[in-house]
């Protein structure tokens, strides 16, 4: 069984993921990465699975090999809902960042099987009880929750591109989720507020009982029913990649949360702290290649860390 962080619940609730698989051919001011394992559901299952079990769902093309599935697996990531298409290659994606990172260009895209992808889930995995949903189209984020027999605690994710061509799935969507996490532009663009503060509160409004908005290089901001928290971002000194950073720390935060099984505002505030440490790891190499090596104890020294940061008593 793969390392995991230790937690105070006899054991981690069963935790779904859901995204893209890709190929992703990377440009950086300190060189660029080819065909390199990427896409929201890698990331997610990754990050998540230092702190609980994860079964993953997703699609993979005929130029998907087994290194690449067995990185996942090493990983102890349950691959049942991965579906082989063999009628295609795999999603890709190419794209280029400028100096400072805050820009990015996206040079190509390629859905390839993705374009057809149906999230159907096995039946080993109606029992998650924590799912998260990565940027995928609104009404394939609802079809994985129409499939749920249960209540689980929901996290879902989103893009800018959901919010200019599909803004009623979406917000049909997000009035069915748990946690909402969102970057700063994101909600300015989804609710009209410029001030972070009042865009959180607005989401809140529409349907989430929490949400958070993430501030890139600033930390995050979590809304809550029993405050507001807001965290810096864990200081890194060695950017390379910031490709799947937001993907590591929803996968992060979530899988804190079913690690604990609780989803309370403080269980809340420690996994962000978590997130945060783990997305700031996955930074400092291209792709995926920092998240899989990390190991439990950086993980941990850096959550440590970051904790004396904010509460140096």
């Amino acid at each position: 069984m793969a390392d995991r962080i230790p937690s105070d619940a006899p054991s981690p609730a069963p935790l779904l993921v859901v995204g893209s698989v890709a190929f992703d051919n990377v440009i950086t001011p300190f060189g660029q990465k080819e065909r390199i394992l990427g896409g929201a559901a890698s990331y997610c299952s990754l990050a998540a699975s230092y702190f609980a079990q994860v079964r993953m769902v997703g699609v993979i093309g005929n130029d998907f090999g087994d290194e690449h599935l067995e990185r996942l697996r090493s990983r102890g990531i349950d691959l049942e809902g991965v579906q082989l298409d063999e009628s295609g290659p795999t999603f890709f994606w190419k794209g280029k960042y400028h100096e400072n990172f805050n820009r990015r260009d996206t040079l190509e895209i390629q859905l390839n099987v993705f374009e057809n992808f149906r999230p159907d889930l096995p039946e080993s995995y109606l029992d998650s009880e924590y799912v998260l949903l990565g940027n995928i189209h609104p009404a394939l984020q609802m079809h994985v929750l129409d499939q749920m027999p249960g209540d689980p605690f929901v996290l879902a994710d989103t893009i800018d591109l959901w919010i200019d061509v599909e803004r009623k799935a979406l917000l049909d969507l997000i009035k069915k989720v748990s946690l909402f996490v969102i970057n700063d532009s994101e909600a300015e663009e989804l609710t009209g507020e410029k001030n972070v503060i009042l865009a959180g509160r607005k989401l809140r409004q529409m349907g989430p009982e929490t949400v958070i908005v993430k501030k890139g290089e600033h930390g995050a901001v979590l809304f809550h029913e029993d405050g507001l928290f807001a965290l810096p971002a864990y200081p890194v000194t060695d950017l390379r990649d910031p490709t799947g950073a937001g993907d590591s720390f929803a996968g992060a935060l979530i899988g804190r949360l079913a690690s604990r099984r609780r989803t309370d505002f403080a269980a809340i505030k420690e996994a962000m702290i978590h997130a945060t440490c783990v997305a700031s790891l996955t930074v400092e190499e291209f792709g995926c290649d920092r998240l899989e090596s990390a190991g439990v104890e950086t993980i941990a020294e850096r959550a440590e860390s970051l904790l004396r940061l904010i509460s140096p008593e």
